[in-house]
């Protein structure tokens, strides 16, 4: 088994700026992981870290009616509570991973539960990105909303500091790139979108047979600019309960206690496996106290691929009773953000069209939006 070393900073040399293009480079370039670890984060991290991922597992043993509260399928469960709605690599349901979906607009308005729809950009079009948070009620998680919103910011904080010392070099190695483009696309997205991830303990027939590598999460690549990451964390869930009370009648607490965590993870090849520039999967391991930072397409597109993003997987713990809990934040533009500098194309076609990776005529890139457009109307219709 293959575990890589990630590129470490700390958060002070992100903060004074001090970060080489040479390090830069290693850890984003075409011959990097696509992945950056900082270190000596706030001393509120970790903390925040074991409450919020206690949650993942207090939300994952929800009753269904319980999650019907905060699902919401015309969002492309992409806000709110999702299970078995993904497909895996052999086609089945991913039954094994349950996400609660935040919208971060709460980052640039406290106010905001979604980014703002617009003429171009519609709910009616765009439900994933534009519809509202859905929260689970605080008498069914007390004490969650206020612990997700802390982390997520304490994260996209720390992923603008990456995104300056990226500018720095963007400014420097791309004739006319924006004085400070990226950390403003990350300062100002209210389509930031955070997953709060709970892998359930495997059955007994899943362990009896085992899985690919991969069949928790596919190898793919993230959509945005930077994934703002945390270690997992690795509950026994036979040993630990994990079933809430019910509060009816009585009073419901502020927060819900934390849960005891394994100290390390009783499965060493579950986690993150990252394909290097070679194609060879390796693990990367993340320190508790740390936050990771991955690359994705967004990202790769803006820089003109002198960052480049990163194809992953993960893979569950194959320990009986045990839930692998973690968090993601991903790091998206606006809607209206460019994230092709050169033929001006937005992030909400480019999240519609992928294809206009691999087309570079303007007009032909015109035509396939409004062919685009035209068949969302008429599948409306």
């Amino acid at each position: 088994m293959a575990v890589a070393q990630p590129v470490v900073v700390s958060l002070a040399d992100l903060k004074s700026g001090n970060i080489s293009f040479e390090t830069l480079q290693e850890a984003f370039g075409p011959e990097s992981l696509g992945i950056l670890v900082v270190k000596d984060v706030p001393t509120e991290f970790p903390a925040l870290r074991h409450q919020l991922l206690s949650y993942a597992s207090w939300m994952g043993n929800l009753s269904e009616k319980e999650f019907e509260r905060f699902t919401n399928e015309a969002a492309k469960y992409l806000v709110g509570w999702s299970k078995g709605k993904e497909k895996l690599k052999d086609g089945s349901a991913d039954e094994y991973k349950g996400s609660f979906y935040a919208n971060c607009a709460f980052y640039v308005d406290p106010s905001l539960e979604s980014a703002k729809p617009t003429k171009q950009f519609t709910l009616e079009d765009y439900p994933e990105y534009l519809a509202p948070n859905s929260w689970p009620p605080k008498e069914v998680l007390p004490g969650f909303r206020p612990v997700m919103e802390q982390m997520c910011t304490l994260i996209i904080d720390t992923a603008v500091l990456v995104a300056r010392a990226c500018d720095k070099f963007a400014e420097k190695e791309i004739p006319g790139y924006p004085a400070a483009y990226l950390e403003n696309v990350v300062k100002s997205s209210s389509t930031t979108k955070a997953r709060l991830l709970h892998y359930y303990p495997m059955p007994e027939e899943a362990l009896a047979k085992g899985m690919e590598e991969d069949n928790w999460c596919a190898v793919h690549k993230d959509h945005g600019c930077l994934t703002g990451l945390t270690s997992a964390m690795f509950i026994d869930e036979l040993k630990t309960n994990v079933k809430l009370p019910n509060f009816e009648g009585a009073e419901v607490p502020e927060t819900l206690p934390t849960l005891e965590e394994l100290p390390t993870s009783p499965d060493p090849q579950a986690g993150l496996w990252i394909k290097d520039r070679k194609g060879v999967p390796v693990q990367v391991k993340i320190p508790r106290d740390c936050i990771a930072f991955q690359t994705g397409e967004a990202l790769e597109r803006i820089t003109n691929g002198r960052f480049k993003a990163v194809e992953h997987s993960v893979r569950g713990a194959y320990a009986k009773g045990v839930a692998r809990n973690t968090l993601a934040v991903f790091t998206q533009p606006n809607l209206e953000d460019e994230v092709d500098l050169e033929q001006h194309i937005n992030f909400g076609e480019f999240a519609r069209a992928p294809i206009y990776w691999n087309v570079t005529e303007p007009k032909v890139l015109r035509m396939i939006t409004d062919l685009f457009h035209d068949l969302n109307f008429k599948l409306r219709k």
